[in-house]
């Protein structure tokens, strides 16, 4: 074991500091940071693949990495004999644990069914009480858009230190989301090995939204902004509810295909509660079914941060780009709502702007927080709720937008 394993054991015992003392997203950040544990120790191989062993002729070992079939394939340009040969004398050795629950993640999975469980604990009554709240949600992934072309702009200068081209840019801008799921479901799509700082740096930031967030949201507003008292949510009707999620899946993929995964279990999951005749599965998608899934993803997840994969500095870029994109898009939520205060004929506080990334409901908390800081009597938890739930929707629309470019490219 070399001393950059023995940083990332102390990285990986810092964040199970965060999450179990300071409570930082720890339904994630604690899979995350033991599954980087597991991997930095020495010997355990929890994460190595298939080998199989072939004996040689002359009494050596030849070791292929994979399966016999994927040994017996690769060699098939020699003849039916080898193949026959390899089969039957080749010995397999199986790969480690975690190796085969990271094709959870590796084919696709685990995030979308997290946003299926997402889905049903999401309320879109306050958004479609203030159908307003989706430009404020859309305003907040400009920080994603900054944080792709600030990716290109590492890669164009400092080829030698960042390896950064368009997917790699993709894939990163996303942390400034706030949404870890889709985070990783992109960087899983566009830059696979990038995706252990990725997912660290994405659960990182939305740990730290009371923190990031409450100075930048001072900073853009005025006292007297956050005193805004707004107007009481209009009622939502139950068919509004079971459309909503009906008509957003139609049009959304639709328009952006790439999005099925995410938006559709999303929007399933939602379906599946405000429909009232599926309280069963429901209940096994917001909970059972999601902290399984949860789980299993948190921990292959870490598994990835591996000392060599972690300790470069393609990391600190990704951790200062996925910085700049979370306080940009804050900080154009906050903006984009101050001029729609001045242009609105009802007063709109702009301190929900900051709710449009996609952390639910924490990000809506802080805004709450803020605001009662200058008034007590301010409630703007459920005004705040808009912008956010629409945050979801546009942080899975952006990654959308980026696999279609370049998935294929």
């Amino acid at each position: 074991m070399g001393y950059k394993n023995l940083i990332m054991i102390v990285v990986s015992l810092t964040l199970m500091y965060l999450a179990i003392k300071k409570g930082y997203e720890p339904l994630l950040l604690l899979p995350i940071s033991f599954g980087m544990l597991l991997v930095n120790l020495p010997i355990t191989f929890i994460m190595e693949g298939a080998m199989t062993q072939i004996p040689l002729p002359d009494g050596t070992i030849f070791e292929f990495a994979g399966t016999k079939i994927e040994a017996a394939a690769t060699f098939a340009a020699d003849g039916p004999e080898t193949v026959a040969y390899i089969l039957s004398q080749a010995k397999e050795i199986p790969g480690g644990l975690l190796y085969y629950l990271y094709y959870g993640n590796k084919l696709g999975i685990f995030p979308p069914l997290i946003f299926m469980g997402v889905g049903v604990l999401t309320d879109f009554g306050p958004l479609l009480a203030n159908p307003k709240s989706f430009l404020l949600g859309a305003a907040a992934q400009f920080g994603i858009f900054l944080a792709f072309f600030g990716a290109l702009m590492l890669g164009e200068f400092f080829p030698e230190l960042f390896a950064f081209g368009p997917k790699e840019g993709a894939a990163i801008a996303i942390i400034g989301g706030a949404d870890g799921p889709t985070a990783i479901y992109t960087a899983i799509k566009l830059a696979p090995h990038l995706l252990g700082p990725i997912a660290v740096a994405a659960y990182s930031y939305m740990s730290l939204v009371p923190i990031i967030q409450p100075p930048i949201m001072r900073l853009l507003t005025t006292k007297e902004e956050r005193k805004i008292k707004m107007k009481q949510l209009r009622p939502v009707s139950h068919t509004e509810k079971i459309l909503f999620p009906i008509v957003v899946t139609i049009l959304v993929i639709l328009i952006l295909p790439t999005t099925a995964p995410l938006i559709g279990m999303l929007m399933f999951g939602n379906l599946i509660k405000v429909s009232g005749v599926t309280e069963k599965l429901a209940e096994v998608a917001s909970n059972a079914l999601m902290y399984v899934i949860t789980i299993f993803l948190g921990i292959t997840v870490g598994a990835t941060t591996s000392a060599e994969a972690f300790l470069n500095f393609e990391t600190l870029g990704i951790l200062l780009l996925g910085l700049v994109a979370f306080s940009f898009g804050t900080a154009s939520g906050v903006l984009l709502a101050k001029l729609m205060n001045k242009l609105s004929k009802t007063q709109i506080n702009p301190l929900i702007g900051a709710a449009g990334v996609s952390a639910v409901p924490m990000a809506a908390r802080v805004v709450q927080k803020v605001g009662q800081e200058e008034d007590k009597s301010n409630f703007l938890l459920m005004h705040a709720m808009g912008p956010n739930v629409a945050g979801v929707i546009g942080s899975a629309v952006a990654a959308g937008v980026f696999l279609s470019l370049f998935l294929t490219a």
